[in-house]
């Protein structure tokens, strides 16, 4: 034992002196180049002056040693574009190490500058690159974003008749915004004051941000100015450039068609003789929201005419001290509708919601398929119940819907068996004017006081749409020649819309009857 404490210590002076073992892929080497997953960063189409969404660029060190490199944005720094790196933002940084066979995440976003041009259709390129130097190697990484000039409206507050321009698009932010000194500022993006009219011309692009929405306490005119052709063949295509669109601020292509990207319109109950027509309005938590759960007179109104709305979902909404309700097309609380020629289609939750108040459907589809998700809930819900108080007395409802398509892929789901929900319908039932429709309903089939008599009206027959978004990712709500809603053709019920959602003849009276729906068969 007297031996092994000499030898002891001699190992440990040993140990002290001997050099450290690195593992190889910490020693850094002096030769070799990186490795990217993309030679180019595209931000397609972004708004000027509000910053882009974050793009990630992978840095692939496939060396077996570590390498340090040099990185920088080649243009002037702070102009355009930042990157952050390991945590840290700027416009360069020196010395990064990638360890052997690691990587590195690059994030990069960018603040595009307003060029000064004002023509709405035209946008502009904005190019720099990403420069890494590692062991005396320089490589690049192109990056390219497409600006569009916009007017802004952030927390906008509308106090006298205002038309917008449409040399470009508006943007919609919402913000913070005191109205009341002394009391907590209301968070909108745009607000339009009481007995004020917003005039949206034709052709305008309305973008609104995550959250935002347009509320209305005066007037919206959507499109007065559009006065389509009279010939037989003057269409408006889905495409057509005079058509007003609201949509949210996310121009990337897989953004096209996901729902609740934005609010949506509200129209409180000061608001009066509203109107939107050729318009869409797309990928929102509800197209328009009638707000009145007070149920005051008169009531907010408005007019749909010729217009498409889809792509709406939501959760968890609450009003004004409502209860919870989901998203819809058309969300209302004792508010009066009147729709014609509309097409409501891939509605998560209702095409249309109402409690208490007046709603009127003429030759309007709703073809409400959700292949993206299950939906629980029919297409068209109605209640006489106060959303404030369920015990106070009912609220008045009345309902005609004529000459129109109710049908969806609830059934195909196997979640629901009605894609119409009345609530307490004895109680209003006298209000009810179902006719000449095409209707999926299992409930009411057999209820003449809601559905009339037999024959009145088309009952759980496939309308035999050209094409549905359950089989395409471009579906088609025109109708196929052999559909029930063509043939035998009927008479309408009520007054006849001379033109279709596409600007189509609808046939004159006395002469062959029209399809049912937005949509004229041709």
């Amino acid at each position: 034992m007297r031996y092994l404490f000499p030898l002891f210590l001699v190992l440990s002076c040993l140990l002290t002196i001997l050099p450290g073992c690195e593992p190889k892929e910490d020693l850094i080497q002096t030769t070799g180049r990186l490795e990217f997953d993309q030679d180019t960063v595209l931000f397609d189409t972004v708004f000027t002056t509000i910053r882009t969404v974050t793009k990630r660029l992978w840095v692939y060190n496939r060396n077996s040693g570590a390498v340090k490199t040099d990185i920088s944005l080649a243009g002037t720094a702070g102009t355009t574009y930042s990157l952050i790196i390991n945590g840290d933002a700027g416009v360069a940084q020196s010395g990064v190490l990638i360890r052997g066979n690691d990587s590195l995440q690059v994030l990069i976003r960018a603040v595009l500058g307003d060029n000064g041009q004002a023509t709405a259709p035209k946008k502009f390129l904005v190019e720099d690159q990403v420069n890494f130097r590692t062991n005396g190697n320089d490589q690049n990484v192109k990056l390219v974003a497409y600006g569009q000039n916009a007017y802004f409206h952030r927390a906008d507050l509308i106090l006298t008749n205002t038309t917008w321009r449409t040399d470009k698009p508006h943007v919609i932010i919402t913000a913070s915004r005191v109205i009341v000194q002394g009391q907590p500022p209301l968070v909108f993006g745009v607000l339009v004051g009481e007995n004020i009219t917003l005039t949206i011309p034709k052709g305008a692009r309305i973008y609104s941000h995550a959250g935002a929405y347009l509320q209305v306490n005066g007037t919206l005119r959507v499109n007065d100015n559009f006065v389509p052709g009279t010939g037989a063949t003057d269409t408006v295509k889905a495409n057509n450039p005079n058509i007003v669109r609201f949509q949210g601020d996310r121009l990337e292509t897989y953004y096209d068609d996901i729902p609740g990207q934005w609010g949506g319109i509200v129209f409180t109950s000061t608001s009066r003789n509203n109107s939107i027509r050729y318009a869409e309005i797309k990928n929102s938590t509800f197209g328009a929201l009638l707000l009145n759960p007070e149920d005051k007179l008169p009531r907010p109104d408005l007019t749909l005419t010729n217009t498409v709305i889809r792509n709406i979902s939501g959760s968890n909404l609450s009003f004004a001290n409502t209860t919870a309700t989901s998203g819809g097309g058309v969300i209302s609380y004792s508010g009066n509708l009147t729709a014609t020629n509309c097409l409501f289609t891939n509605c998560g939750e209702y095409a249309v919601a109402g409690v208490g108040g007046a709603y009127d459907f003429n030759f309007c589809t709703f073809a409400n398929y959700t292949p993206a998700f299950r939906r629980e809930t029919p297409s068209l819900g109605f209640t006489n119940v106060n959303a404030l108080n369920a015990k106070s007395p009912p609220l008045s409802l009345s309902l005609s819907l004529r000459n129109s398509i109710v049908w969806g892929s609830n059934l195909g789901l196997g979640t629901i068996d009605d894609e119409l929900f009345l609530e307490n319908y004895p109680q209003y039932v006298s209000n009810v004017s179902i006719r000449n429709t095409l209707l999926r309903t299992k409930d009411y089939a057999s209820t003449p006081a809601v559905v009339g008599a037999p024959g009145i009206n088309l009952l759980n027959v496939d309308p035999l749409f050209v094409r549905t978004a359950l089989i395409s990712s471009r579906p088609d709500y025109t109708l196929q020649a052999t559909s029930p809603a063509n043939a035998p053709r009927r008479p309408a019920a009520g007054n006849v819309p001379p033109r279709d959602l596409r600007n189509l003849p609808r046939p004159a009276t006395g002469q062959t009857q029209p399809a049912l729906g937005a949509y004229e068969h041709k």
